[in-house]
């Protein structure tokens, strides 16, 4: 898969103990590459990370991407071939609470990441993940393309959308300069998947409340989201990374997106309503909050770009992809051993794949 690619590469994810990242480190791992991992300690209690074990089988560095020369230092001790730059500040709600930590995360530590990278001679491709919240989002019916104005008005959406001019001032400034490298920007989001404990997320509390047998409180249960499982942006990720270190010239364009088909455009009610099925009881209650941050209603992407160019589509729509998430954390409420869990799910979706090839 992905031309073999990432067999004894050594690749370096920053954000690995976080959800998105543990998932692309133990893909990585089973894909057969030699991984490096930097990152803050995993953010809450049965983590992803921990579940699969991952400290004792990569090489795991805890650090701030806000510090540049131990970053720096650790990716020149690394001698990457390929970089996946997914440490972040992923919260909206947390954004409001904290908006300097926010900004320091995304964009300060951002450039950490690109400054490491530019210094990093080994690096033959850099995927720099940010968010489908980097668009200034007008909340119409149609989907966000590449070119579409960025920035977004809550501190994280505003984080985003500084991330990826920084991203393009890197790109044109530097690595178009220099030879032997291609670089990547991807735009995903709201994604779902086993292993998700962040707060103010709706799967994360249907599952908390589900197992506490809780009513799950939703806020706004008529807003409408493309919901993806984490390993369809992954697939993407994975699939870019592959073409550009294979890439003989510079790889154009840089910028894609990775998102659902508009038949994954479900609202939280009916997000809700499916993984209480699946878990087999439970019950929504709606709780509006007067005193609630803004959150967008509508957001969805165009992803033609990604077909065009990579040949890259959904695997898994709506129905696969709420069920598996709903399935992971059923299994994990029983006992499963989690790592084996998350490996099956991965070896479903690669003899699912429809994504694309190198």
């Amino acid at each position: 898969m992905f031309g073999d690619v990432y067999s004894g590469k050594r690749v370096f994810i920053t954000g690995h103990t976080g959800f998105k990242g543990s998932w692309l480190a133990a893909w990585l791992k089973m894909l057969g590459a030699e991984l490096t991992g930097y990152a803050l300690p995993p953010a809450y209690p049965d983590s992803h990370f921990e579940l699969l074990k991952l400290k004792n089988q990569i090489r795991h560095i805890e650090n701030d991407i806000r510090d540049l020369k131990p970053l720096k230092q650790a990716m020149a001790d690394a001698r990457p071939d390929l970089v996946f730059h997914l440490a972040a500040q992923a919260l909206v709600r947390e954004s409001y609470a904290d908006p300097k930590t926010t900004f320091d995360t995304n964009v300060g530590g951002s450039v950490n990441v690109l400054e490491s990278v530019r210094a990093c001679d080994s690096a033959r491709a850099l995927v720099y993940i940010t968010s489908d919240k980097c668009y200034r989002n007008v909340e119409w019916e149609w989907g966000y393309r590449e070119p579409d104005v960025l920035g977004g008005d809550d501190p994280y959406s505003g984080s985003k959308g500084c991330a990826e001019l920084v991203f393009r001032s890197y790109r044109e400034s530097f690595f178009n300069q220099k030879p032997g490298i291609n670089v990547g920007v991807t735009r995903a989001g709201n994604v779902i998947g086993g292993g998700d404990w962040a707060k103010d997320r709706i799967v994360p509390d249907c599952i908390r409340a589900l197992r506490k047998k809780d009513p799950i409180v939703v806020r706004n249960p008529k807003a409408t989201r493309p919901w993806q499982h984490v390993l369809e942006p992954l697939g993407g990720y994975l699939l870019l990374g592959a073409r550009l270190f294979k890439s003989q010239g510079k790889f154009t364009p840089s910028e894609f997106n990775f998102g659902p088909d508009k038949t994954s455009n479900k609202t939280v009610e009916e997000v809700v309503n499916r993984i209480i099925g699946v878990w087999g009881s439970g019950q929504m209650v709606v709780h509006h909050d007067d005193h609630a941050v803004h959150e967008a209603m509508l957001l969805q992407l165009n992803c033609d770009r990604a077909w065009h160019y990579l040949k890259w589509r959904p695997t898994w729509h709506y129905d696969d992809s709420v069920e598996q998430t709903a399935l992971w954390y059923k299994a994990h409420n029983q006992g499963a051993d989690m790592a084996a869990y998350t490996h099956s799910q991965i070896e479903k979706y690669m003899r699912d794949w429809k994504g694309g090839d190198v």
